[in-house]
């Protein structure tokens, strides 16, 4: 039980994909100028990746080493078809912010560092507590990011839904957030804050 819950909770903070490994960034800071496009983002991610991590395991001593990069992008490029799809379909104006990262996750490092790191050497359910546990931790990222670009940048939240609520007067805005500037600024902070959070405990 020890070692699933491990699995499952190493994405939130010790191996979280943004804060730690650093990788998946430019998505990441293209999309988070509002909630609603980074839990899109965060949501389509966790799909994507929760499901090739399904199907690589389950497959994954019957696909030759020669040829298992062009499988893994075959298989993520299905699923996040899929996610296109179904945007473009039910969720038109997400779609339509989240533009060219939709397609980019075909080739996102993230996905394809747990395809390559985890899903090709382990069974099916530790794969997905893997994937969900990397897609939870992700999405908990994109969510604190886009939270202060949008209150700060554009002085509101849940924009783009029918829950938008303006908070903060256009005189008082920081438009600085709403750039890319911003962006890693507020993702700087967030990664210092979780390196100062860790050593802290060990530490302790």
């Amino acid at each position: 039980m020890n070692n699933k819950l491990k699995t499952f909770t190493k994405g939130f903070f010790i191996e979280n994909p943004l804060l730690v490994l650093n990788i998946g960034l430019c998505s990441s800071l293209g999309v988070t100028t509002s909630i609603f496009n980074g839990l899109g983002m965060g949501l389509g991610m966790t799909f994507v990746l929760v499901m090739s991590e399904i199907v690589i395991s389950i497959f994954r001593k019957l696909i030759p080493s020669a040829i298992r990069l062009p499988v893994f992008i075959t298989v993520i490029a299905a699923f996040t078809t899929i996610v296109q799809l179904v945007l473009n379909a039910y969720v038109e104006s997400l779609y339509n912010a989240l533009g060219v990262f939709i397609p980019l996750i075909v080739v996102n490092c993230i996905i394809m560092g747990r395809v390559e790191a985890f899903a090709s050497k382990n069974s099916v359910g530790a794969s997905i507590l893997d994937a969900f546990g990397m897609g939870i931790g992700y999405t908990i990222v994109l969510f604190g990011i886009s939270l202060i670009r949008e209150l700060l940048g554009g002085g509101t939240l849940f924009a783009g839904t029918a829950l938008k609520i303006e908070v903060i007067p256009e005189a008082y805005r920081i438009g600085i957030f709403n750039s890319a500037p911003g962006g890693f600024l507020v993702f700087g902070i967030l990664a210092a804050c979780l390196q100062a959070w860790k050593q802290s405990k060990g530490e302790k």
